[in-house]
């Protein structure tokens, strides 16, 4: 290579379950921690940063409470610091799966990395009981919320995130302090009773819409119109609030069934030029400004930011799998008047939100489809289609083996592979090699300061084409 990142949903990221063919590559895995002589990074290697394995870390100066958190995993290391082994660890994991021509582009680092969380999710909890209610008869409990400490469900007190919005914060602390100005009781998971199980409020980056989710433990909300007028007076950036019913003892945080309370029921938001509909149950990068980074370099890699209007007439077929609601895919589309988008996912209510935005922002060079990726590739090769470039974002697991198998049979000239997980990004990345595919340049994005968390960017070509 040539030098040129909830059941329980703090900021902490949990790792699921391996994807199907993981067990056959996982002893495979090990191989790329060792560094290429070849790699050269321009930057002298720096050790590894600490990991607080308990809730028990080292201490910040940033953050109070990080070493009880421990969501922050690295918020003691400089911020040079944690991009330089951020770097490395891409070096290691690539450089036996990629030769001296492949460009390598030092990783995009936040100028500012605090405060970029956009969505806050925060637990309640109760805590000592106090006396409440008319002539003190009625026991209440003191409302807890914060972080989870790490490998808990202990609830940590927390006023203040060095990494959430700031905005979201206060809505937070307003929540908890309507809460007990009201009586509402936090939902107490070991016995199943209480109301407020959760609060998660989600800010627009450009817009500075503020959507709150109240995740109860009822369907009815006595006063739920004047907790919102509560809210709304304390806080009045709040532009929709809504109601959440999740009647399980569970960790999953939302229910199906939501009722508006005041305001749209959705906040909407821009993205790379494209405003998009963001409801409680809508998948949206939680950084926006390095999502931005992130999806301007997908487009770039995948040779698509010639401009929607440049005139050019040689058109470019990309399938962007595991579309979601179509972030990626639109965004491609808008860049280039030559790309014709295709957006799989086997989620429909995922592909409704798709053609949604679709038609919000006016993109008529995309279609979406609901289906497995896998299959309706194979389908694709079957029917002769031609697919030039194909986008790929799967979940931390990475990708299935039958789902790289189908890559082989469609053949794409040009895979774009964006990964929250390059472990299991470089362990794919071997498998289509086996293909003829070839790493040509790599571009690490840090989306997740403070943590052990980054994401990656791989543009692998097929060798014929390459040479």
């Amino acid at each position: 290579m040539n030098a040129k990142h909830e059941h329980k949903q703090s900021h902490r990221k949990h790792s699921p379950a391996p994807a199907k063919g993981d067990k056959k590559r996982s002893e495979k895995q090990t191989r790329h921690a060792k560094a290429n002589t070849q790699v050269k990074t321009g930057k002298k290697p720096v050790s590894k940063a600490r990991n607080s394995k308990h809730a028990q870390g080292p201490k910040s100066q940033l953050c109070p409470v990080a070493a009880e958190c421990g969501a922050c995993s690295v918020i003691h290391v400089p911020y040079a610091e944690q991009l330089a082994n951020k770097q490395k660890r891409i070096v290691d994991l690539f450089s036996d799966l990629a030769d001296e021509s492949c460009m390598l582009d030092p990783i995009a680092g936040m100028d500012e990395p605090l405060h970029y969380r956009n969505k806050i999710t925060s637990p309640f909890a109760p805590g000592r009981a106090q006396k409440g209610g008319r002539g003190g008869q009625e026991r209440r409990h003191e409302v807890l919320c914060g972080m989870y400490a790490a490998h808990s469900h202990r609830i940590i007190p927390a006023d203040t995130c060095a990494v959430e919005n700031e905005i979201g914060r206060k809505v937070i602390a307003a929540i908890k302090a309507i809460m007990g100005k009201y009586g509402i009781e936090p939902y107490n998971e070991d016995i199943g009773t209480g109301f407020m199980r959760h609060a998660i409020v989600r800010v627009g980056h450009e817009s500075g819409e503020v959507l709150v989710t109240l995740v109860t433990n009822s369907k009815q909300f006595p006063g739920a119109k004047n907790f919102a007028r509560e809210l709304k007076r304390r806080c009045p950036a709040v532009t929709t609030i809504v109601q959440n019913v999740n009647l399980r003892q569970t960790n999953v945080i939302l229910g199906q069934e939501e009722h508006t309370i005041y305001g749209p029921g959705f906040i909407i938001d821009t993205l790379c030029g494209l405003s998009f509909r963001i409801s409680s149950h809508s998948f949206y990068q939680v950084n926006s400004k390095q999502t931005e980074v992130l999806y301007r370099t997908a487009v770039q890699f995948a040779g698509l930011n010639d401009g929607a209007e440049s005139g050019r007439n040689d058109s470019i077929t990309v399938l962007d799998a595991y579309c979601g609601t179509g972030t990626i895919g639109l965004i491609a589309a808008a860049a280039s008047g030559r790309a014709q988008v295709i957006g799989v996912d086997s989620v429909d209510s995922a592909i409704r939100d798709a053609r949604a935005n679709a038609a919000h922002n006016g993109i008529k060079n995309a279609e979406f489809v609901t289906a497995d990726a896998g299959a309706f590739m194979k389908e694709c090769a079957a029917q002769n289609r031609t697919i030039d470039v194909l986008m790929m974002d799967p979940p931390r697991a990475g990708a299935s083996e039958d789902f790289l198998d189908a890559v082989n049979v469609l053949s794409p000239g040009r895979i774009v592979y964006i990964s929250c997980n390059p472990t299991t990004q470089a362990r794919d990345v071997e498998y289509l090699r086996t293909f003829g595919y070839r790493p040509v340049r790599i571009r690490p994005v840090d989306m997740f300061p403070h943590t052990d968390h980054v994401e990656n960017v791989v543009l692998l070509e097929r060798e014929a084409k390459l040479s």
